[in-house]
């Protein structure tokens, strides 16, 4: 009896010093906890290469490294999409701010990540865990605003694209219609998570099955085209099936573009409309604002919200009244008629498809995860180990009447205009496994994404693709249907095929003018010619690539090209049928001459090297860029996808330079290839680091400049081979 009771106390005991397993964590506990689970190894380039216990340590250490690399704009990101900008940058960022809070305020992200499934509430906690937690780590970081992040912060921003769709909605427009009596300086933030330049937004996505490919297996290319600094190249593994590495969006917590052992996705921009605007007839009754829908008045919701925002004096704050109908916010007027935005706007559905993205082993489960939905500014490309390649074009696409004109506002007031769900997935423009054995997209039209194979316009409504042709599709279609034996360095250099087949129109289009008019000057005959013997090739030692680009500078700058084309706006392509065959002899030659004492004016003569003229400068981690012409830089021979270039570098000036300094393009690039083994290349422009003392701040850009690009470190024993450094987060290393 005694042993019994002996035994049972001692049962007792043992269950008195253990943890009841729902416990309930301090913030404190946690950030040991998820510490003590997870390990960061940096390879020799930087790349965090995070293994945690579970998925939430994994994120927990993701969102840890982020901050390492770059807290600046994993901070500016959530103070963007939280519509806090204004307490940082000061009033222009007013509406931007107010857009924010008209799809989603503070209280209603709450409202999300409480309806979230437990699984996703527990990685937005280790979201906000690793950021505190390197707060709390280095004292000396100093947060413009943000200074303890929440776990609901994560449905702000949950799609991963830059900016997502809602950059696309005015705030010009907003502030016009929501205070129309402000400084007219109010509000010339358009509050864009992007930076500003001339280059096309997008990216390009080969997939590449193995009937063309040298051992047999699947490729994707990887190529967004990003403002430069934009993402980080990441590696996440956990003991839960999460084994993820390609580029994150700074402060996301899903690999957004990249890889697993199975499975590889690349998005590009879609031509897919998915915002649509709807003309409400208000009508004022008993001191209440309701909205015309069929027979109906319906009662116009009304939110307040109060906004802060820096000045001279101090924090300020503006309080507005907000307005929705069920069609989307109140974003603006047109003339009586107040009008609402619609858009995709469902975070907690938006978070589980990129995170559960990253763990998909092949197409099924794949197009299963599709099936949700909400990868509203998308298209996909992919490709797997199986050998499958496919590609999605749009993917949260609402179903209309085609009866209406969805490009214009609709009547709102008409129930016929409503969006009446979404298309199901299977009747989504969609290409799998083509005989052609190759599939692209460059942001251009899905008909040509597949040569012959490709979907039928005819098939589909016309609001599911918009994108017409561009030069960078015509460029890819023409060497893909070449391809044949790829390897890793074949997709490469593929991908970064020099040719430019703008650039061989606008200058055919200046021969033939010279071969019919008079040349005015000898310098202009002399450029001419060299002109006439190019192969529209891009390099940093060519000359003529320098006189093409001051030569359509100089066009885009005389005003002569028309915009319109009868009630349609012109494109890029018309843009340059214009310049090089619809303009007059005289014409062409006139904006040549221009160009021509420009380029001399600048730099002392026309016989200027591109690589002297096209630039690659980092002077520090600032999110907003400064350049200046007497500081180091280097040569680049890539150029701008406004001519086909499939390896875009985007540029602007600075303020006062001669010099033009890539600001995007392409930015994380990646091959992959599938089999027994995942294998793959990668690029990062510059380096993995924001910070100027690091060796990893620019240990990528004479590669980049030179497009060499690395090994990606896969597996454990790879990683730790080239490892660096490995810590646990909060340790000093």
């Amino acid at each position: 009896m005694n042993k019994i009771f002996i035994l049972l106390a001692i049962l007792c005991m043992g269950c008195s010093t253990q943890e009841p397993k729902d416990k309930v964590l301090t913030e404190n506990q946690r950030w040991e906890q998820h510490a003590a689970n997870t390990e960061i190894i940096r390879d020799d380039f930087g790349v965090p290469h995070i293994y945690g216990k579970t998925d939430a340590d994994a994120v927990f250490g993701l969102l840890y490294a982020q901050c390492e690399d770059d807290f600046n704009r994993v901070e500016r990101n959530y103070i963007w999409a939280m519509g806090r900008l204004a307490e940082v940058e000061g009033e222009t960022s007013l509406y931007s701010d107010l857009r924010a809070n008209l799809y989603m305020t503070k209280e209603e992200a709450i409202e999300n990540y409480t309806n979230s499934p437990k699984w996703l509430q527990a990685l937005c906690i280790a979201f906000a865990d690793g950021v505190n937690y390197y707060l709390k780590t280095h004292p000396e970081v100093k947060p413009k605003l943000l200074k303890h992040f929440e776990p609901w912060m994560p449905m702000y921003f949950s799609e991963g694209s830059i900016g997502g769709d809602i950059e696309r909605v005015s705030t010009r427009k907003i502030k016009d219609f929501y205070e129309k009596d402000s400084d007219t300086r109010v509000g010339v933030n358009e509050g864009l998570i992007r930076l500003k330049d001339d280059e096309p937004r997008g990216s390009n996505g080969f997939a590449i099955s193995g009937d063309i490919t040298k051992s047999g297996d699947a490729m994707l290319l990887i190529n967004p085209h990003t403002s430069f600094f934009f993402r980080g190249e990441v590696h996440v593994i956990s003991e839960e099936g999460l084994n993820a590495y390609g580029a994150v969006t700074w402060g996301q917590f899903f690999v957004y573009q990249g890889f697993n052992e199975k499975t590889g996705w690349m998005h590009t921009s879609t031509g897919t409309d998915i915002i649509d605007e709807f003309e409400e007839t208000i009508v004022k009754k008993d001191g209440k604002t309701f909205y015309k829908y069929g027979e109906e008045l319906r009662p116009v919701d009304s939110v307040e919200v109060t906004l802060n925002y820096n000045s001279n004096d101090g924090l300020k704050d503006k309080t507005f009244m907000m307005y929705r109908t069920h069609h989307g916010p109140i974003t603006h007027a047109y003339d009586d008629k107040w009008v609402s935005t619609a858009l995709m706007w469902s975070p907690i559905k938006a978070l589980e498809q990129s995170f559960t993205r990253t763990k998909k082993s092949n197409h099924d489960e794949f197009y299963k995860m599709m099936d949700i939905r909400t990868n509203s500014s998308n298209n996909t490309v992919y490709a797997d180990a199986d050998g499958t390649i496919a590609y999605y074009h749009g993917n949260f696409i609402p179903k209309r009447n085609e009866k209406f004109d969805y490009t214009k506002p609709v009547d709102g007031s008409n129930p016929e205009t409503d969006w009446h769900g979404l298309h199901e997935l299977k009747d989504n423009i969609m290409v799998k496994n083509p005989p052609n054995g190759w599939i692209q997209n460059c942001n251009s039209t899905p008909f040509s994404s597949a040569a012959e194979n490709s979907p039928k316009k005819e098939n589909y409504p016309n609001y599911m693709s918009s994108y017409p042709e561009n030069f960078r599709g015509i460029h890819a279609i023409a060497l893909l249907k070449k391809a044949e034996n790829l390897t890793l360095d074949g997709l490469i250099e593929l991908a970064y095929d020099t040719y430019l087949p703008g650039a061989e129109m606008l200058i055919s289009g200046l021969v033939d003018a010279s071969e019919t008019s008079t040349i005015e000057t000898q310098e202009a005959k002399a450029a001419i010619e060299l002109l006439k013997n190019w192969d529209f090739r891009v390099s940093a030692t060519s000359v003529e690539m320098t006189l093409a680009q001051f030569y359509l500078n100089a066009y885009y700058s005389s005003g002569k090209i028309p915009t319109m084309t009868g009630n349609k706006r012109i494109t890029q392509l018309g843009s340059f049928d214009y310049m090089s065959k619809t303009s007059t002899p005289e014409e062409r030659l006139e904006v040549f001459q221009t160009a021509i004492e420009k380029l001399t004016e600048d730099f002392g003569s026309w016989e200027t090297t591109w690589g002297e003229f096209n630039r690659y400068q980092r002077n520090d981690g600032e999110i907003n860029q400064e350049f200046d012409d007497s500081k180091p830089s280097l040569a680049v021979g890539m150029a701008s996808g406004s001519w086909g270039a499939l390896a875009s570098f985007g540029t602007r000036f600075g303020e006062d330079t001669r010099q033009q300094y890539g600001t995007s393009g392409n930015s994380f690039v990646a091959v992959v290839e599938f089999g027994d083994k995942v294998k793959a290349k990668s690029m990062l422009a510059g380096g993995q680091s924001s910070d100027p003392n690091s060796p990893h701040f620019d240990d990528q850009a004479q590669p980049y400049a030179d497009g060499k690009f690395k090994d990606v470190a896969f597996y454990r024993e790879d990683v730790e081979k080239r490892a660096e450094k490995t810590y646990h987060p909060g340790e000093k290393n």
